[in-house]
């Protein structure tokens, strides 16, 4: 079984069980996955609780303070894979991208394996995109700022995020909006941050928040949305990666 630790946001880990079943869809209820969603939605804020200020991390508790904010989500994410394992799950999934910044402690802790979905998006990438290519990246500021993706891109890619300014209006406006369900302002408030990366030439924008493949392909059919030229959906990558672990 197929654990999921979602409510971060709790659309986005609904998004994600859709794409599991839609892509893997049977003939009767017993050809679908198994799977257990936990919509842990108590767990803190992840961009909120990362407390850093520069792009690349140098000090992950520059104060006690911080350190405390990462515990305080380190242990609440733990609690919840627990609860996975303690129900029989196999192996987890998290369709949260900044919550991969605690991913390392967590494989520490928990002896279940956990897919890395900023690996996944690697791995997918590398198939599809020719080695030095701009790759976009929308994304919250925390993914931003601990280069959860970076980690796996920088050997072969150049990683492109928006401008501060755009950042704030319009991704962070959009990934509000979707959270607060009026996913057609997210749609329209997204617009500016996608013309960004295309004017810089990205040959593939990564929707690196789990809210923003929401708002872009609310009003398009899957099959546009697995047919996608442009936008890597983390989620769709995830849902995949899931089901090939299940199989075997």
């Amino acid at each position: 079984m197929i654990g999921i630790l979602g409510g971060m946001g709790t659309q986005a880990g609904l998004d994600f069980c859709n794409k599991l079943a839609v892509l893997n869809r049977g003939k009767i209820d017993q050809d679908y996955p198994l799977f257990l969603l936990y919509n842990k939605s108590n767990i803190p804020g992840r961009p909120e609780s990362i407390g850093i200020q520069t792009s690349r991390l140098t000090n992950r508790f520059s104060n006690s303070k911080n350190k405390k904010k990462y515990r305080l989500v380190l242990d609440s994410l733990l609690k919840g894979c627990r609860l996975l394992k303690k129900d029989k799950c196999k192996f987890i999934v998290i369709p949260c991208n900044t919550a991969h910044y605690w991913y390392d402690d967590l494989k520490k802790k928990i002896k279940l394996p956990i897919i890395n979905m900023p690996k996944e998006v690697y791995i997918h990438t590398k198939r599809t995109c020719k080695k030095n290519s701009p790759i976009g990246l929308l994304a919250t500021e925390g993914t931003i700022m601990t280069g959860v993706y970076n980690k796996f891109f920088d050997t072969n890619y150049k990683l492109i995020h928006p401008n501060k300014l755009i950042q704030k209006i319009s991704v962070n406006q959009a990934i509000k909006l979707v959270k607060m369900g009026n996913v057609k302002a997210a749609a329209k408030k997204i617009k500016p941050a996608i013309n960004f990366l295309i004017k810089k030439k990205c040959k593939k924008i990564i929707l690196g928040c789990t809210e923003l493949p929401i708002a872009i392909f609310a009003f398009k059919s899957f099959d546009k949305i697995k047919k996608s030229k442009i936008f890597l959906d983390p989620n769709l990558i995830l849902a995949n990666a899931a089901m090939k672990k299940y199989r075997k």
